[in-house]
């Protein structure tokens, strides 16, 4: 990836709906290198989607839960089965396996205290696989970023982006 590169790939992350012609200018080529030039990042996997940023707040989820969830073994089939039961669960928007005192590290997003508790008791402490679960509510998001910590440091280093703004 050249500093060109660095540049589609930060426009993309922060306006995603930017045209092919208002990104060309942004970056300083014509419409069909940069069209090529997306296309290979696509196809090498560098961009893997394009997706809208929604509101949870205002689509039923106003308040995100961090769940840390022990389970009674770590052996493939336990965490295949809690895995699937969470990627079938809607309020869960993030789940991370993980190392340290917990098993897995869940994000849900819920409308209020009664969703949650639902969710906890119905659909978290009833399955067989779950031994030990630990909660906090997040109070507000400070820190939400989309680009990775590579790009931000090629972008921060970056002398054309530094000039264009």
């Amino acid at each position: 990836m050249d500093k060109i590169d660095i540049r589609i790939l930060d426009s993309l992350t922060e306006h995603g709906r930017i045209s092919i012609s208002e990104l060309s200018a942004v970056i300083g080529l014509s419409q069909t290198p940069t069209v090529n030039r997306i296309r290979k990042l696509e196809e090498t996997g560098v961009i893997k989607g394009y997706q809208a940023h929604l509101s949870e707040a205002l689509l039923g989820g106003a308040i995100s839960v961090f769940i840390w969830v022990s389970l009674v073994d770590q052996n493939s089939k336990t965490l295949i089965s809690f895995e699937e039961v969470m990627e079938q669960s809607p309020e869960v928007m993030d789940c991370y396996l993980m190392t340290g005192d917990a098993d897995y590290l869940l994000r849900v997003a819920v409308d209020g205290l009664e969703e949650f508790e639902r969710f906890l008791t119905e659909r978290l402490a009833g399955l067989s696989e779950v031994t030990r679960i630990r909660s906090s509510v997040a109070l507000r998001p400070v820190v939400q970023k989309r680009r990775p910590p590579e790009l931000s440091r090629q972008v921060q280093s970056n002398p054309l982006k530094q000039r264009s703004q």
